[in-house]
């Protein structure tokens, strides 16, 4: 199957927070949408890798994806190194994404910054036609995605640009929610983090917010584009009206 966008986190519940109202936006396009998560969380305070397994099946359905799936790496003990490298380098030339979506370069939880670089990593050796790597047996061509963009995690960073999700924001907190076990819930007796405060969601909403008025519109998302994207004319950008 080959994907417009393939949206890479490392925990699952990554991509809802930060880039669902993206995703939800493309995939209701008709586009081929998809998300490979890093590891299931196992170690998270809360819940199990077998319930965030189900949670992040409930979301995938609510955004409309055509594709979720995980490539079984070590929650808190993955490594920047050749053999994950090349675990990544298969799933991208499986799925041949013109668009990678990847956790922030830098953020609050030192997974998502090491999963960030990782990322974009193997998006250039996924490239290279001399790195062989195998699919059901068979030589998997090279594949280099057209642009990889990090989210805005935890620390905030200055978007390159921002996305209009004003039209899918209910959808996503939708999505968010499927995540029971890591999100508020007054009737939980398991052990309060710091994502399970009564008070994390309204960030995102709020984020959200401030975000889309930066654009004139009511919610937005922001992306770190590590090269200069480029536009096709001055009519494509889209400025809040001058007063």
């Amino acid at each position: 199957m080959k994907l417009h966008i393939l949206a890479i986190g490392v925990h699952p519940d990554d991509l809802e927070l930060s880039a669902a109202g993206t995703l939800i936006k493309h995939a209701r396009m008709g586009q081929q949408v998809g998300i490979l998560d890093l590891t299931y969380g196992e170690l998270g305070t809360r819940g199990s890798a077998e319930l965030r397994k189900q949670e992040a099946q409930d979301a995938a359905k609510v955004m409309g994806l055509a594709v979720r799936e995980g490539a079984d790496m070590r929650d808190g003990f993955f490594v920047n190194d050749e053999a994950h490298q090349l675990k990544l380098v298969h799933y991208i030339r499986k799925y041949q994404p013109d668009i990678v979506i990847a956790n922030a370069l830098a953020d609050r939880h030192p997974d998502h910054g090491r999963a960030g670089k990782l990322i974009a990593d193997a998006c250039f050796l996924a490239g290279l036609r001399k790195i062989e790597t195998l699919l059901h047996g068979q030589p998997q061509e090279a594949w280099r995605p057209t642009r990889v963009f990090h989210m805005i995690q935890d620390r905030f960073a200055e978007p390159s640009f921002i996305v209009d999700v004003s039209d899918t924001h209910t959808t996503k907190m939708e999505a968010i929610k499927c995540y029971k076990s890591q999100f508020h819930d007054p009737n939980s007796d398991e052990p309060m983090t710091y994502i399970a405060s009564e008070g994390f969601l309204n960030a995102i909403e709020a984020r959200s917010s401030l975000l889309g008025k930066r654009i004139g519109a009511k919610y937005g998302e922001g992306f770190v584009s590590e090269n200069v994207p480029g536009i096709a004319d001055l009519d494509r950008l889209q400025y809040p009206e001058i007063a």
